[in-house]
């Protein structure tokens, strides 16, 4: 395949339409409109079925890169995933981070930033949350690492935007005869996330085809997969993906590595993963290294068990605050503090996503 080079463009946001300093790089020459391939974000929204923040930054998105490309923003959705966790609780920043893939004159030395992208076939309402999720989101993973030119052990990361239901969508499918999977969109959020999960995993190869039922999704947390993360909302209809890891076919000094995390307080998984890619991290990466650190992918979950480290919390017994508040808060604040920097995609809902109370994260960053 041709030799490509992977960039990373890490954007802060004045809110949710804010795609301005995008589009000063464009009019600057420091980015091609054409280069772009996937969007990964976080807006100030509540992360529930109603955020208004992420369709609100998808729409101003896709009218950029419509203008840009000459294209439709229909077209443009087509073109580029735009994963987005919304809520920003704690010292969290609204940002984006753009990728990029350009023509490379020659192969790295050492495995470099490999990206490929992939949407899944759209499913109807009744199919979220099931099998049939599960398998289609199976097969786009598949294509998404096919086009990295990435073997299934170099993946080091797949990011994964997965449909949620309305009242409408449900009621849609009511009409029709057909049977959704829960009538709770909350519910339905979580369960598009475990079934689009365990696709992901599948593909992997770190989760069995044989263990893999409609009654084990969102159920069943002995499987998962510490390379994968799920968002989902109802600003998309179809699950988007896309692949991360590291080939000697691509060129860049750009590196991505991963870690489960055992629980909110696993600081030792973001040092070893900063160590890996060679950035000294103790107590806190330097300021001198920061500008290393193009993006920083978070996934974790309050412990269903109510207890951390064998002390009680109440994340899930907040009837006030949602418990993903909580938990992105407190992993938001645990990375920020090492990172120096509050620009951190951090995502709540890690059903079968890491392990069950813990979670994953990924960092990418130019290597040594």
């Amino acid at each position: 395949m041709t030799s490509f080079e992977t960039r990373v463009f890490r954007l802060s946001m004045a809110g949710p339409s804010d795609v301005s300093p995008l589009s000063q790089l464009f009019d600057a020459g420091q980015l091609e409109p054409a280069h772009v391939v996937a969007v990964i974000g976080k807006t100030e929204g509540n992360g529930g079925v109603n955020d208004f923040t992420r369709g609100y930054f998808t729409q101003s998105l896709m009218l950029l890169l419509a203008r840009q490309l000459g294209i439709t923003p229909d077209e443009a959705m087509l073109r580029v995933p735009c994963v987005l966790s919304g809520g920003t609780e704690g010292v969290l920043s609204p940002h984006m981070t753009i990728f990029a893939r350009v023509p490379a004159a020659q192969r790295a030395s050492a495995p470099a930033l490999a990206i490929g992208i992939a949407f899944a076939d759209p499913v109807p309402a009744e199919a979220v949350g099931r099998m049939a999720q599960l398998e289609v989101t199976a097969r786009a993973v598949e294509v998404a690492i096919g086009e990295a030119g990435l073997g299934v052990d170099e993946v080091e990361f797949v990011q994964v935007k997965a449909p949620g239901l309305t009242s409408a969508r449900i009621q849609e499918a009511r009409e029709r005869g057909a049977d959704v999977v829960t009538a709770d969109t909350n519910r339905a959020m979580a369960l598009s996330r475990s079934a689009a999960a365990l696709g992901a995993a599948l593909t992997l190869g770190d989760v069995s085809r044989a263990r893999l039922t409609d009654s084990a999704i969102g159920d069943d947390m002995t499987l998962f997969s510490s390379r994968v993360s799920v968002s989902s909302g109802i600003e998309i209809t179809r699950t988007e993906i896309i692949a991360f890891g590291n080939s000697l076919r691509w060129s860049g000094p750009l590196r991505i590595a991963h870690r489960p995390m055992a629980d909110a307080l696993d600081i030792g998984a973001i040092h070893a993963t900063l160590d890996e890619l060679g950035i000294p991290s103790f107590p806190a990466v330097a300021e001198a290294d920061r500008g290393r650190i193009k993006a920083v992918l978070v996934k974790g979950m309050p412990d269903p068990k109510g207890t951390i480290r064998g002390f009680r919390h109440t994340m899930l017994d907040d009837t006030d605050i949602n418990a993903q508040r909580h938990i992105r808060a407190a992993l938001g604040g645990v990375a920020s503090a090492i990172m120096g920097d509050g620009r951190i995609f951090v995502s709540g809902g890690a059903e079968h996503q890491g392990p069950d109370g813990g979670g994953l994260l990924a960092v990418i960053a130019e290597a040594r």
